[in-house]
């Protein structure tokens, strides 16, 4: 396995545990919208994916999304 699957290995797991937790917080409570702060991070994975012909920028653009949506969460659980 060479350094770009790792990293893309590592994306997917992270994105994965966001979900997981994003799913047993949402458990208890009612429908709701998606966080403007949210639509900004998911912008960012996507266009992460769609320029990630370039490594740097794609990897980056991953990274910041997910990021943006951990802040997200955390903001929500207060």
């Amino acid at each position: 396995m060479d350094a770009s699957q790792a990293y893309i290995l590592i994306s997917i797991l992270i994105l994965l545990v966001i979900a997981i937790l994003f799913f047993i917080v949402r458990k208890n409570r009612r429908q709701q919208r998606l966080t403007p702060l949210a639509g900004i991070a998911f912008g960012f994975v996507v266009a992460g994916i769609v320029f990630g012909g370039s490594r740097i920028i794609g990897y980056s653009l991953i990274g910041i999304g997910v990021l943006l949506s951990i802040i997200d969460m955390v903001r929500k659980l207060k």
